[in-house]
């Protein structure tokens, strides 16, 4: 077996296909939302009703779509490769469970998600909420917000996810712009520490040229072909 530890980023371009919009691009949300809005904790406090109907309409989108073929394709080598895989992702819909991956960290924090800003619990939600919404645990009115990293937020795990970056020796990115940090600079921690990596972009990312290698394309034909490949490599080194 040639890797014994590959770590993962996927970005929003994983789950472009299945019909979730990404943001940077030309039709992507940030053209048609001011992300000042209703992405910081300051568009918040100014207009909570307006940010909460954003994430309400998200949470109705997303219910609404399926993983595609690379979701499948990660999931199934978490499963059947012989060594360690660790899943990072910055999106924040549940594409990647559906698919079935287990060993997944949500940096970016996840949709189908609330969080009470009195008692700090996270609850599951599916539905709409609002600032008349309370607390399913401390009943505190007015006080849930989307379970999502906002910009000038601290995103999650990143003590986790650096070091496995500094262990790992397979980095692979998957449908990212390459532009958001502090996951733009994976790639250079992954690296430095010695590991391959590999971009499988539908074009490519900001940082390209710290790659080793690159398979650009849709995510739901690089994905799949390329975990093949990493599946077909165990097997022979057995």
């Amino acid at each position: 077996m040639r890797y014994q530890k590959i770590v993962i980023l996927t970005g929003a371009g994983i789950s472009a296909e299945s019909g979730i919009p990404t943001f940077r691009d030309k039709d992507g949300l940030w053209s048609k939302f001011d992300l000042e809005e209703v992405a910081t904790p300051e568009g918040f406090a100014r207009n909570p009703d307006l940010v909460h109907e954003f994430y309400n309409a998200r949470r109705r989108d997303l219910l609404k779509v399926e993983p595609n073929a690379a979701h499948y394709a990660l999931a199934r080598l978490e499963r059947e490769y012989p060594g360690e895989v660790l899943l990072v992702t910055q999106n924040v819909d549940d594409l990647h469970e559906r698919a079935g991956s287990k060993r997944l960290l949500h940096m970016h924090g996840e949709l189908l998600k609330v969080r009470c800003e009195a008692c700090q619990g996270v609850f599951p939600e599916t539905g709409a909420i609002s600032t008349k919404t309370p607390c399913p645990a401390c009943g505190a009115v007015g006080k849930l917000r989307p379970h999502v990293v906002w910009f000038g937020e601290m995103p999650f795990h990143l003590e986790e996810i650096y070091r496995a970056l500094q262990e790992c020796d397979l980095f692979l990115a998957i449908g990212t712009s390459g532009t958001v940090y502090p996951a733009a600079g994976f790639v250079q921690v992954a690296r430095r520490a010695g590991a391959w990596c590999v971009e499988l972009n539908l074009e490519p990312s900001a940082v390209t040229d710290l790659f080793h290698e690159h398979h650009f394309g849709p995510a739901s034909q690089v994905v799949p072909a390329y975990v093949e490949k990493l599946l077909a490599e165990a097997r022979k080194s057995r």
